[in-house]
């Protein structure tokens, strides 16, 4: 839930000897829930063929939201679920100075989010000296103290593959082919 005053979260997961199964905790509300789900959906579009040492099939991924009596909800977590699963995959770690906002599309697109001027500011009285965020966001930094904009370097965004290069300094496939039938087709929706 956002109280106006923005806040940072962390996002902890591990793995384990499993199904296949993703355990999420941390009093997360559905968008929030989505968010990691769609995380897994392209990590294991993109990286099963080619990330070796995980199986996802025989491994279980548990994702924990601290402050567990907080309810949590939003797609702006997308892009840092997405860099939390991918580091535990790969055993690449993120710079702890980095925060990330941004929502996820199943294409691996970085979608534009609310309260940036917020959550700049949180990230700034954290220490946090570099946030990733979504490209269409740029212009809500106007909003943003020039004093604070001064000590951050921000990393505009519009794909995964973008996210993962400057927070993990990893590449990823844009896609892998699939079989008939089972390739993402957008529509339009009015």
């Amino acid at each position: 839930m956002n109280t106006g005053r923005g806040e940072i979260l962390f996002i902890e997961g591990t793995f384990m000897p499993g199904t296949g199964k993703l355990t999420l905790t941390g009093q997360l509300w559905d968008v929030m829930k989505e968010s990691a789900t769609i995380s897994l959906s392209l990590i294991r579009s993109r990286l099963a063929g080619v990330e070796s040492g995980f199986n996802f099939m025989t491994s279980d991924i548990h994702v924990h939201v601290p402050s567990g009596a907080t309810p949590k909800d939003g797609a702006s977590a997308g892009v840092t679920l997405f860099t939390a699963l991918v580091s535990l995959i790969t055993g690449k770690t993120a710079d702890p100075d980095l925060a990330m906002t941004g929502e996820i599309t199943l294409s691996g697109a970085v979608l534009p989010v609310g309260g940036i001027k917020e959550k700049v500011l949180a990230a700034h009285r954290a220490g946090i000296r570099k946030i990733i965020l979504p490209k269409e966001n740029e212009r809500d930094l106007q909003d943003v103290p020039e004093d604070v904009r001064s000590e951050i370097a921000f990393v505009p965004v519009e794909s995964v593959e973008e996210v993962l290069k400057e927070a993990l300094g990893i590449g990823m496939p844009r896609s892998i082919v699939m079989p008939a039938g089972n390739n993402l087709v957008p529509a339009q929706h009015i």
